[in-house]
């Protein structure tokens, strides 16, 4: 008799077998708002549709508006078809039925009471096994409430350390996490009282994209970076978040915020951290997370020079895309005299081995030309020119730019020969795209990052030690500026790149910012 041989199917080759998170039930505050509309529930449902979710699995809505479980799906399937091309009727339906919707004000102990049972009922009818991922997608003000809450009514479960084979329980954090160093270590507080730290996601999307994770890879899983990825070959870094719109209706938020907390303190923190750190002992969340709170303890700006190495930016009215757009005094909602900056650039040193004397240059704005967010690391230039001046006039230093959105990808700039009879060099570019290289666009990064919460792994996630040493950085800043007097705001103009301050403190150090 001939025994069968089993033969790997080559298409899976190469692919990474994922995993099934335990059976849980979702419990969202703040179901009814903007950030679950748009990001959260159509995140759940691709990851519904890819049979990424467990088998038994439910979704509790949370919040004050005076919805049931219907008018939640209602919603909920009115926000996937906005947000998710193709949605397959199958699939939403089966969805659809682990929607349920407890209504409460967040501060109302009855409503958490009511919370209990309704998980409970649950637990009994989907066999959901105990297990909880609570996710606080509303204002700020509200978690302490939450928080509170939840553990008064027990519902928390502390977990202890060790072999843990009992429900778990996890919360997840969204940004802003604090406003200032105070507020971040207070919350802190709050929450270490009610839940400990393993059980805690404080989530930036920015580190769930492909394209942040991929600076990881290209890192740490190519040996030809590592040798020259330090003071010795670099010349400077350059950190790029910009964005073409205004406030879009989010000026209560923003002009307490600024650009300083909105976007420096953590999402281009995140990405100093990745592009600077020391490769960890492995990629687990702990090693990651180490090195990234070891950067952040490095970074140095002078309290004397906080004037000199940061410039702070407002927008006047200007055009975007050929279309006429308001000052940001004018925006809805801001405050006619404001003295919010939607515009920040910082120098910033890393007093390590690696980068002692590579400076790294930040920049964001609001109603910049256009969409951006790049990582360029420009390279020194070669110690001896073989060539005449002449020959490579148009040579550029190498730069290798990491592009996080849009038009996802990596570019190389190197010095070539011109074709011809004479010697000329010229700088040119060798591109990576996503689209291209794997036929694909990189998925949304919430998908990612819920998956992950579901699945215990807090690597992608902010520690409460990292949370606050990047506060602490933002808020020796902003404690300089409140001492200084502001700029004459408004002082660039929608459509313009900064203010010319930004470009004078680049500029003296003898460089210029990167045309994107």
């Amino acid at each position: 008799m001939t025994e069968a041989v089993t033969v790997a199917n080559p298409l899976r080759v190469g692919l990474r077998l994922e995993r099934t998170p335990d059976p849980c039930i979702f419990v969202l505050f703040g179901a009814t708002g903007d950030l679950t509309r748009r990001k959260l529930i159509p995140a759940l449902y691709q990851l519904s549709h890819q049979r990424l979710l467990p088998a038994n699995f439910a979704v509790v809505g949370f919040a004050r508006r005076d919805w049931d479980d219907e008018a939640f799906r209602r919603h909920m399937k009115e926000a996937v078809d906005e947000f998710v091309p193709n949605v397959h009727p199958g699939v939403w339906e089966s969805f659809a039925q682990c929607l349920y919707f407890n209504r409460s004000e967040f501060q109302d102990p009855e409503g958490y009471a009511n919370l209990a049972k309704l998980l409970a009922k649950i637990d009994r009818e989907r066999g959901t096994g105990g297990n909880r991922l609570y996710y606080l997608a509303t204002s700020p003000e509200a978690y302490p409430d939450i928080i509170r809450n939840l553990g008064e009514a027990n519902l928390s479960h502390r977990e202890g350390y060790g072999t843990h084979r009992g429900p778990w329980t996890r919360i997840v954090v969204e940004k802003p996490f604090g406003h200032d160093l105070a507020t971040a270590q207070r919350l802190n507080r709050i929450i270490s009282a009610v839940f400990r730290e393993r059980q805690v996601f404080r989530i930036d999307h920015y580190l769930g994209k492909e394209t942040v994770q991929n600076i990881l890879a290209l890192r740490f899983a190519n040996l030809i970076f590592e040798p020259i990825w330090n003071s010795q070959y670099v010349d400077h870094v350059q950190i790029t978040v910009a964005e073409s719109v205004g406030v879009e209706g989010r000026a209560g938020y923003y002009e307490e915020a600024g650009a300083i907390r909105d976007m420096v303190q953590n999402h281009m923190l995140q990405l100093l951290t990745l592009t600077a750190m020391e490769p960890p002992t492995t990629f687990e969340a702990d090693p990651v997370r180490d090195e990234k709170v070891k950067v952040l303890r490095s970074v140095h700006l002078p309290t004397d020079k906080v004037g000199e190495w940061t410039v702070r930016g407002q927008y006047g009215p200007g055009w975007i895309n050929g279309q006429p757009v308001p000052a940001y005094r004018q925006e809805p909602g801001v405050d006619p005299s404001s003295d919010t900056g939607t515009y920040v650039a910082l120098k910033l040193l890393i007093e390590n081995w690696r980068w002692a004397g590579t400076p790294f240059y930040l920049r964001t704005g609001k109603r910049l030309p256009k969409r951006i967010t790049e990582i360029a690391i420009t390279f020194k230039k070669v110690p001896h020119l073989l060539f005449a001046r002449d020959a490579a006039a148009a040579l550029e230093p190498n730069v290798l730019a990491l592009r996080i959105q849009p038009d996802e990808g990596i570019s190389l700039r190197f010095g070539s020969k011109v074709p011809g009879q004479h010697m000329r060099i010229r700088s040119v570019n060798m591109d990576f795209l996503y689209g291209i290289a794997f036929g694909t666009t990189p998925g949304d990064a919430y998908e990612r990052l819920l998956l992950d919460a579901m699945l215990g792994d807090p690597t992608l996630f902010t520690r409460r030690d990292e949370v606050e040493q990047a506060w602490a950085l933002i808020t020796c800043i902003t404690e300089a500026w409140q001492k200084q007097k502001p700029p004459p705001f408004p002082n660039y103009s929608a459509g313009e790149w900064g203010p010319e301050a930004a470009d004078e403190l680049i500029g003296r150090d003898g460089r210029a910012w990167r045309r994107l």
